[in-house]
Formats: structure tokens, C-alpha cells, sequence
């Protein structure tokens, strides 16, 4: 049986990309073994997050979980909580 694939959107629009968010399309090659054929990976020219004032970019969405201030440590973090979650 296929396991479903982790969905992560990266938010590539100009706010995110300069408050930190330039690295974050190279996310899949930071990924571990493990983690790169579990996760589908999209980018997306604007997730409509920085309208929400009381969040910080560069904005990712995990399974439309909204991870802000990210970062691939923080991403990867996740990642592992998520996929530790699952083998449970």
C-alpha cells in the first residue's frame, strides 16, 4: 500500500523570499534519505499569509499546517515530528 506524500507548499512570493525564504525552494535537497520520498514539495507565488499581521514570514504550509518564520531546520524538524508520529 502507497503511503500518502507529505504536502508542503513554500510560499515563493517577495516578502517571504526576502525575510528569508530565498533558501527554502532548495528545501529537498537538505532532506534526508528518508524524508525525500515522503514529502511532494510546490512552490507557490504568494500562500496569502503575510495579510495575517500576527504572523511572521518566510510562510510554509505542511499537510496546510502554516509554519512561519521557516527555515529548513525548521521544516525538517517537523518533518521528522510528522513522520515519527506516523510509524506509531
Amino acid at each position: 500500500m502507497e503511503t500518502k506524500k507529505i504536502q508542503i507548499v513554500i510560499c515563493t512570493g517577495t516578502l517571504c523570499h526576502v525575510l528569508g525564504g530565498a533558501e527554502l525552494p532548495s528545501l529537498e535537497q537538505h532532506l534526508p534519505n528518508h524524508l525525500k520520498n515522503q514529502v511532494d514539495i510546490k512552490g507557490s507565488p504568494c500562500i496569502n499569509h503575510c495579510k495575517n499581521t500576527d504572523m511572521r514570514p518566510p510562510f510554509v504550509e505542511i499537510n496546510g499546517e502554516v509554519i512561519e518564520q521557516a527555515s529548513i531546520t525548521r521544516i525538517r524538524e517537523h518533518l521528522e515530528k510528522l513522520t515519527a508520529n506516523d510509524s506509531k
